[in-house]
């Protein structure tokens, strides 16, 4: 639905904010269409605080945005690939990852400014070290163990 209103109207994105729920299913949509295999539910976390619908036309801002989400799951895709090389095989790898880099994760704030978020989150990941990751904390964030009885 995005998609046929940005090719048919040129208006500013928040005067189709009554059509949509959230603006983040706008940016997880447009990410979706370059990467179907996206694991999009590991960023809703970050987007849903800080993604709103701007005043640029509906086509450019999605497209924007979604273009700062691939990049970080770029980056995030090449940690990951780095601890499975290391030996940790936790399908919760990516999650995990996507957490440590989020710099909202523990703020109390309720205003958020998209693109210095994404920047922030992009520098995290540039600087993650995977030699500081051990397996007991993939583990832990993995949730608690299943039960065999």
């Amino acid at each position: 639905m995005a998609r046929a209103l940005a090719d048919d109207s040129r208006e500013a994105e928040e005067m189709f904010a009554f059509q949509f729920e959230n603006p983040w299913y706008l940016t997880l949509g447009a990410a979706y269409e370059s990467r179907p295999r996206l694991s999009g539910a590991v960023y809703q976390s970050v987007l849903r605080r800080i993604d709103e619908f701007f005043d640029t036309p509906l086509p450019k801002a999605v497209t924007e945005r979604a273009r700062q989400v691939l990049a970080i799951d770029d980056k995030v895709t090449a940690i990951v690939e780095k601890l499975k090389a290391r030996g940790l095989t936790s399908p919760c790898l990516r999650p995990f990852v996507a957490a440590r880099i989020n710099p909202i994760r523990f703020s109390k704030a309720t205003s958020f400014d998209f693109d210095e978020v994404m920047q922030k989150m992009s520098a995290s990941a540039g600087k993650f070290n995977i030699d500081r990751v051990k397996a007991e904390e993939v583990t832990r964030a993995s949730g608690p163990p299943i039960d065999e009885d």
